[in-house]
């Protein structure tokens, strides 16, 4: 079995136990990956059939990445690697997607519905407020999501919800209402949100026991990913799925939960012998990533947290340089040295995508971006801005629109643009079904619309999904009315012939299949599906530490390490800071940094306008001395100062 070649004994150890339940205890760099992968593929070589193995994520780019390393393994292997014969490796809420379009019909779902993004959902609830007489900007509509959307991740209905706090308080009635009317919307349009995709197939493995026994008859090994960023739904959905055999795999490190305030429970992975008594407990504790020096500061770091399992990160690998401390005497100052100091590394020859800023909140990106141009040093932002421009969005609604013409929210979108002379008198009588109010003129530009849409709609079941976006964008006018406009516009043209790129990942699907999936993608999309996207555009990388979590870079610099800012205080809207989870978050930006690590603050930070002292945080001052080097510029003070 020379694919074992490699592995350390622990390693070794995960991969061959393949019976019962397993939970590994992986520390930053372990290689929980490739034990991931190469037990997946251990299970294949000794017979197991592909399909029955089920693997699930957090992030598609993982997802993707992981079926990429099991295919290079597998290489031409077409026995045990052939089409329709291969693991199910997906994000939950792709795993729910499917689980829902192959069984969903016990519970009523559509066979092909759509997915609401969170600017569909926001939407729909800022609609469901108004019909309610409430004033969106008294009681904001993100504010009510995140309620229902807490409450669905929690397991409740809307009756539950009702029951227990309909009764609380003003704002409790309010999101009760707004969610009967949000859910009528769900129902109007054929959608799903990202939530039902987790809370409908635990209902339905839950209330249907033949459809449980099917899926576990389906799935005899399950494999799970980044288990300590589950929350309670997705650890009961994790349990059935497991079912009888109990033959689940869970890889986490509970020194990097630091979603919680998603719903996120670190109960999962730290009680997860309770729920399985007889399981087997591996720790991975052999960084392969980070120099000495970076690993003894991030075993400092998290040694503080006591609500953890005992753990300590070894390595082999040099000593390194210290750790690299500047204070600047404020936010712009901190945010020029980090651009000279990536000038300075880009020139000695390190590569500027193997270089990374890392930040705790976002409103700290707007002076590193400026830093970054004045220096002239190439940079990306990570974030999902392709996805929220309005050309994009523009082509989605009109896709999802074609597919099925009575999505009410997207043909309101897709009429108002490319402009036909559709305005807003002629969609308040569309939308209050009074179509036989319509003036001839009117009549005969909706028409035309439709008549573009129903073409469209003809076209869709025999061809490939990067085609279809094609025609989309010609059929609808963009093409023709971008092509008219200045730079800006031929920009937004580019952004909007992107998604036919995207599409293309599903040109094996012809038709409606195909295309309904690149919209699942598209609706899933995450931070770092962004990054894979622009990987082509070289630069710095500038990003939340949220965002980096799973990526490695050689020099990382984390910003902003003050008192108050990391570790951050609560938003003042009642939320209190959790000093772990804080301290996760900075041991989880200290450990994505292979030799380099720079960590800097400002003496003064203007925050919403308004000059700060700031404090040192007190993460600096638990790494030890020895550990660190002071650095400033002749015209900057240094922290020991």
């Amino acid at each position: 079995m020379n694919y074992l070649d490699g592995l350390n004994e622990r390693q070794k150890e995960a991969v061959l136990l393949t019976e019962g339940p397993v939970s590994v205890l992986a520390g930053a760099g372990s290689g929980k990956t490739r034990v991931l992968t190469t037990r997946i593929y251990h299970l294949i070589r000794q017979g197991v059939a592909p399909e029955r193995i089920l693997a699930v994520t957090f992030t598609n780019k993982a997802a993707r990445e992981m079926r990429e390393r099991l295919s290079a393994s597998l290489g031409q292997e077409v026995a045990v690697w052939r089409k329709g014969s291969v693991p199910f490796i997906a994000t939950f809420h792709g795993l729910g997607r499917e689980l829902l379009e192959t069984y969903g019909r016990m519970l009523g779902t559509p066979r092909h519905f759509s997915i609401f993004d969170r600017d569909d959902s926001e939407r729909a609830v800022k609609a469901a407020l108004k019909s309610l007489d409430m004033d969106p900007k008294e009681v904001p509509p993100r504010a009510i999501l995140s309620r229902i959307s807490k409450a669905k991740g929690e397991g409740q209905t809307l009756a539950e919800f009702r029951e227990r706090h309909g009764h609380e308080s003003f704002r409790s009635r309010i999101t009760a209402d707004a969610w009967d009317v949000y859910e009528k919307t769900l129902r109007d349009e054929k959608a799903l949100d990202f939530d039902d995709l987790i809370h409908l197939p635990v209902k339905l493995l839950e209330e249907h026991e033949e459809v449980r026994r099917l899926v576990e008859d389906r799935f005899h090994f399950i494999h799970i990913d980044e288990y300590q960023d589950t929350n309670d739904l997705q650890g009961r959905l994790t349990n059935l799925l497991a079912g009888a055999r109990k033959n689940v795999f869970v890889v986490g490190d509970i020194d990097q939960t630091i979603y919680t305030w998603r719903g996120a429970t670190i109960d999962n992975l730290l009680e997860f012998d309770r729920v399985y008594p007889e399981a087997k407990t591996i720790v991975l504790e052999h960084n392969y990533r980070s120099s000495k020096n970076i690993v003894d500061a991030a075993n400092q770091i998290i040694e503080k947290n006591k609500n953890r399992k005992e753990k300590r990160s070894v390595t082999e690998n040099a000593q390194g340089e210290t750790i690299h401390v500047h204070m600047a005497q404020t936010g712009d100052r901190e945010a020029q040295f980090i651009a000279q100091e990536s000038q300075r590394l880009i020139r000695n020859g390190m590569p500027p995508e193997d270089i990374a800023v890392l930040y705790r909140t976002n409103f700290q990106s707007r002076a590193l971006e400026e830093a970054f141009l004045t220096a002239g040093v190439a940079y990306r932002l990570l974030g999902t801005q392709f996805y929220d421009r309005k050309e994009v969005k523009d082509v989605i609604a009109w896709i999802r629109l074609a597919l099925d013409p009575s999505r009410e929210a997207d043909r309101m979108r897709a009429v108002q643009f490319p402009s036909r002379g559709i305005g807003k008198v002629t969609l308040g009588k569309l939308a209050a079904g009074k179509r036989e109010d319509l003036k001839a003129g009117e009549r005969a530009k909706v028409e035309a619309f439709e008549k573009i849409m129903c073409d469209l709609h003809t076209a869709a079941p025999s061809v490939h999904p990067s085609e279809f976006v094609r025609l989309v964008i010609e059929h609808s006018g963009m093409k023709a009315t971008y092509e008219k406009g200045g730079e800006d516009d031929a920009e937004r043209l580019q952004n909007a012939q992107e998604l036919a790129t995207l599409a293309s990942r599903h040109d094996a699907l012809v038709g409606e299949e195909g295309i309904a999936a690149f919209l699942a993608d598209v609706a899933l999309a995450s931070d770092q599906d962004e990054m894979d996207r622009k990987k082509e555009r070289k630069g710095v990388t500038l990003m939340t530490v949220h965002a980096a979590k799973g990526l490695e870079f050689g020099t990382v610099f984390v910003a902003g390490l003050e008192e108050g800012l990391f570790p951050h205080e609560g938003m003042g809207d009642g939320e209190e800071r959790d000093e772990e989870e804080e301290r996760r978050l900075f041991y989880v930006a200290v450990t994505r940094a292979k030799s380099r690590l720079y960590l800097t603050l400002a003496r003064v930070r203007r925050i919403y306008g308004t000059d700060f002292l700031q404090e040192p945080s007190q993460f600096i001052s638990d790494i030890d001395a020895s550990l660190i080097t002071y650095q400033h510029h002749e015209e900057e003070d240094s922290i020991e100062a």
